[in-house]
């Protein structure tokens, strides 16, 4: 029985470009979630400080770092080969909090 089709070794395949694609959706994801976490300072220092959202923003920053460090880790992963290792699901995880984190902060700043 033959594998199947997207299994099998294309001898013509330039196997540089998904890393180089999935480093740029990396790299896109890191600018969207800079840009969430500086509309989350905005939005916190509106209307004046206050303590929730001093706190808020803080976690939103303490999340973004940890969200950049994971991306950066995978993005010099993947520029390092051209046959990468594949994304250590503890890693995975880690960006999906941080992400779905980030998302319940920017939501507590808006109400």
């Amino acid at each position: 029985m033959n594998a199947p089709a997207a299994r099998r070794e294309d001898p013509d395949r330039d196997p540089g470009l998904q890393p180089e694609r999935t480093r740029l959706a990396w790299r896109r994801t890191t600018l969207s979630g800079t840009v969430s976490a500086v509309l989350a300072v905005k939005t916190a220092l509106h209307g004046g400080a206050s303590t929730s959202g001093i706190v808020a923003c803080s976690l939103c920053g303490v999340l973004w770092l940890a969200f950049l460090t994971i991306a950066h880790r995978r993005i010099r992963t993947l520029a390092a080969t051209t046959s990468p290792a594949a994304f250590a699901p503890r890693h995975a995880t880690a960006a999906v909090l941080c992400t779905l984190a980030m998302a319940v902060c920017g939501a507590a700043l808006v109400l």
